[in-house]
């Protein structure tokens, strides 16, 4: 394999494992989702991740983006919010509590996702 394949990869897998931790972290704190276990947030981090691209495309595809500052994060918020719901649906081990716990799971997540870059930052880690 090339080296490029296997940075690739390794990003990849890395980036999943580390967004499953958040995950997992978010289902510990009781912050608006629940986590059957470290596999079902991995499994959640997949499908979100998917989820979140879908979506991405469906938005795209209609003209619309998301924007910046105030109104771009709200709605980047929201969307964040309308991808939970929908990965609750497909996964078993992942469970949202309504519209309010997406939105809390989202804001949670966001909060432990920059945590974990501050800290990793900090330790000289690059991550993306």
């Amino acid at each position: 394999m090339a080296p490029v394949v296997i940075g690739v990869i390794t990003s990849l897998v890395l980036t999943t494992l580390l967004s499953a931790l958040i995950i997992w972290i978010v289902g510990k704190l009781n912050l608006g989702l629940s986590v059957s276990g470290f596999g079902a947030a991995i499994l959640a981090a997949i499908v979100i991740a998917v989820v979140t691209f879908l979506v991405a495309l469906l938005l795209a595809a209609a003209g619309a983006s998301v924007g910046t500052g105030l109104l771009g994060s709200l709605v980047a918020l929201i969307v964040a919010a309308v991808v939970l719901l929908i990965s609750d649906k497909i996964l078993p081990g992942l469970r949202v509590h309504g519209f309010g716990g997406a939105v809390l799971a989202a804001i949670a997540i966001a909060v432990v996702r920059w945590l974990v870059a501050i800290l990793l930052t900090g330790l000289g880690m690059v991550i993306a």
